[in-house]
Order: C-alpha cells, then structure tokens, then sequence
C-alpha cells in the first residue's frame, strides 16, 4: 500500500505536523506523568521528582546548537530534515528500551541519564520537524499550524501519560515501555517514510573536506543568527520573552503529580486527569492557533497567559484553608484524609488551568516564528524553543525544591505572580515588516514558502 506525500495540501500538512507533535508528545509524557506518578509513590520526594522533570527539558534547552548542524549536514536523498526526523525517532526509541530494566527507584541517576539521551534525540528532532515547518508552511497556515501542531504534543502526552497509567495495572509499568516504543515506531512508518519533502535550493559548495565546509556553514548560520537576535527590537526582547515562563507553570509540571498522589488518586484517576487535561489543552491550541489569526497574537497572548495565575492562586488559597500546606509521603502511617471538596478543587483547577494554557501555547511559537529570519529560520527559532525549556526547566526545579522548603500554598502563589513578568515584554515584539529584512548572505538558504 502506497500512503499519500502529506506536505503537498493544506489539510495534508496540517495532519502531518500533528502526528509528529505527537511523537514529541508521548516520550514526555510518559515520563513527566507517568514515571513522576511512580517516583512519588515509590517514595521518592517533590525535591528528586523536580529535578527529574527539570532534567527532561534541559536537552531542549541546548537545542540550539543542533540547528546549524541540521541546516549544513544532512543526506539530501532522504529529505534535508526528514532525514533527521527518520534517524531520531530511531534512537528515541532505542534509547527507551535501553532504559526499561533500569529501576528508576534506587538507580535514579543512571535512569535519568538515560532518559537524558532519549530526550536528546527528542529534542533534535523537534528542530527538525520546526525547520520542515518553517520552510514549508504559508504565513497564512502558521498560526492555525502551530496550533495543531501543540495539539498534536498534548495528544501524545495523554498516550504516554494517561495511556501507560491506565495499562499499568493490567500489564505492569515495565511493560509499558513497549507500548510507547510502538506507538513511535508506527508514526515513524506510516507518515515520516512516506514523506515527500520540497527540494533545498541549491548549495553552494567552497574547498576543502566536506567537514571544513560545514564548520565555514555552522560559523556563517551562527554570526548571522546572532545578527538576527540584535537586528530588531522583536528579536532581542523575544530572547528576555522565552527565558521567562510563559504565564503560572506549577500546575502543568511535577507539583501536579506530586500533589494528585498526595491527595489520594490512584494510578486511573490520575491517568483520567491527565487524558481530560490534555484533550482540553490539544482542542484550546487549536482554538488558540484560530483566535491569533483574526485577532492578532500579541492581544490573545496577552490574557491566555495571564489567566494561568486565577486557577493557580485559586487552588494555593484553597490548600491554605484545608491545611494541606506541606508534602506528606504517600507510604506515611496514619497520614491524613484530604477533604473531598479540597480533591475536587484540586481537579477543577487543573482542567481550567489547562483551558488557558492550551490557548496560549501555540500561539507563542508563531509570535516567534512572527520574528524570526526566514533564512536562518533552523537555528534563530530552534533558539528561541530552546530558552523556552530552559524556563521549563527551572521551573520545576525550583518548584519541587520549593514545595519542600516553603509548602504549596507559597509555591502556587510565587509560580502565579512570576508568571506575569512576561507580559511586559509582548508590546516590544511587533513583528518587523519584510521589508525590512536583510538580504541574505551568499549561500544562504531561503525557505521557498517563506522567503522575502
């Protein structure tokens, strides 16, 4: 059976980048819900569990160096970046059952090497399906693209999260290993073989080894990138922009599953969260994607992000009341009951959370891909994904340190109000017009759907 090239219609290519997002999504989700939901029961404490999390996002905050590497080296037969995404979806899932047997409770820092590795892999072929998607979506598709395409990450977090949750009890969690392992594999073969990717314009090739040419490119996309990052007001405050989290993070990372296990949820109530918070966030990047097309980015941006803080600082004014301040160990005797209206707030306030962060969440990668240079697209938007992690990162570490330390209403309230500091960077990052783009250097490349 012959599939069809994906890339060559609108609809086409809006399922394309959708089902590669879910690749992106499963791995991380099955880790960041999944396998935290484990650590903590296991005995494991907020403080290892966010600093597990936080490791997951550190190779996607050092994506950037892998983006000239993939505008310079790369097997032209098999697609400029599809061959990149062919050879990462490989080793993603090489590297997880290479990771199985480990036992994450008293080997965590051997596992959480090798889940760094898997995340490198990860991390690089998100670069690579970014580029394929800068280079070949209209400027009209990329809002409703993105938002697709962030959807397509929320769906595979609910596989790899809520999924594996509700499999565990029946196949046990090291078995589920293999679940997520096909799920990759499948999309692997059914919509990334098939692809047909637009030909590069031509390269120009110089002296010397193949190697020697590379490092002159990877010099060249490295000064003018940098040039991109000081060229306009947009461009420099956008690197401020993604090094501050986007809008209250707490209730989407380890202080969430830290807390559903706390609060008495068992492995199918906190999958069945995960599955309705996921649904919600894919649907809302979809609605979020449509809303910045008509009605501009920056505005709808703006009051997405900042409603992340309202059920963020409505669930820490709640655990103050019922008095659930500090973490108490799953396995602790005589721990107290939590209040069932305390357990349903918890819920209600993570599936509002999500309303809004589902909203914003594609919405600011087309912001960036609104300021980024066509022609060194791979490594000045890669840049910009990749402070983003960085953000992420910190985040849960210092969230799980500080649930420790200061107790969740404290923490909630600090992640709410932090998340508001990013706001005042959006009226600094209109958009350059076109015209006033510089010309590309010799050689450069310029994107065919994109270029000036």
């Amino acid at each position: 059976m012959r599939f069809p090239n994906l890339l060559a219609s609108r609809r086409g290519r809006l399922t394309a980048f959708f089902l590669l997002y879910v690749t992106e999504g499963i791995p991380l989700g099955f880790t960041a819900t999944a396998v935290a939901t484990q650590m903590r029961r296991h005995g494991l404490g907020p403080a290892d569990i966010g600093a597990f999390v936080g490791s997951l996002y550190l190779p996607w905050g050092l994506k950037w160096a892998v983006g000239p590497i993939e505008d310079t080296l790369t097997v032209s037969r098999l697609g400029r970046r599809r061959f990149w995404i062919l050879l990462t979806q490989i080793m993603m899932v090489v590297t997880l059952l290479v990771a199985m047997p480990v036992d994450f409770a008293h080997q965590l820092r051997l596992f959480t090497a090798l889940v760094f590795v898997h995340n490198l892999f990860g991390a690089t072929q998100d670069v690579a399906i970014d580029a394929l998607a800068v280079n070949v979506l209209p400027e009209a598709e990329r809002g409703t693209a993105n938002g697709f395409m962030f959807s397509g990450a929320y769906v595979g977090q609910a596989i790899g999260g809520s999924g594996v949750l509700f499999l565990t009890p029946l196949m046990g969690f090291q078995s589920t290993f293999l679940v997520v392992c096909a799920w990759i594999a499948a999309i692997t073969l059914f919509v990334v073989l098939p692809l047909r990717e637009p030909p590069s314009p031509p390269r120009t090739e110089g002296a010397g080894s193949a190697l020697r040419r590379a490092g002159r490119e990877i010099a060249a996309f490295v000064r003018d990138a940098g040039r991109a990052f000081v060229g306009t007001r947009a461009a420099w405050v956008g690197v401020l922009f993604a090094l501050l989290p986007g809008g209250a993070y707490a209730l989407g990372l380890a202080l969430q599953s830290n807390l559903a296990v706390e609060l008495g949820l068992d492995d199918a109530q906190v999958g069945a969260l995960n599955l309705w918070s996921s649904l919600i966030s894919a649907g809302c990047c979809v609605a979020g994607g449509w809303l910045s097309d008509r009605f501009g980015r920056r505005g709808t941006l703006a009051w997405t992000m900042a409603a992340t803080a309202i059920p963020t600082l409505a669930l820490a004014w709640s655990m103050k009341e019922y008095g659930w301040l500090h973490p108490i160990a799953p396995s602790l005797p005589h721990r107290p009951v939590p209040a069932v209206a305390l357990v349903q707030i918890f819920w209600a306030s993570v599936l509002v959370y999500n309303v809004f962060q589902g909203l914003y969440y594609g919405i600011r990668a087309a912001l960036f891909m609104d300021v980024t240079t066509p022609r060194v697209a791979a490594t000045q938007f890669t840049a910009y994904m990749a402070l983003m992690n960085w953000a992420i990162a910190y985040s849960a570490t210092w969230q799980g340190w500080a649930v420790e330390h200061w107790g969740y209403p404290l923490t909630l309230t600090a992640d709410a109000l932090f998340g508001l500091v990013c706001l005042a960077c959006l009226p600094f990052m209109k958009p350059a017009a076109k015209a006033a783009m510089s010309p590309p250097s010799p050689g450069a490349e310029i994107p065919e759907a994109l270029g000036p």
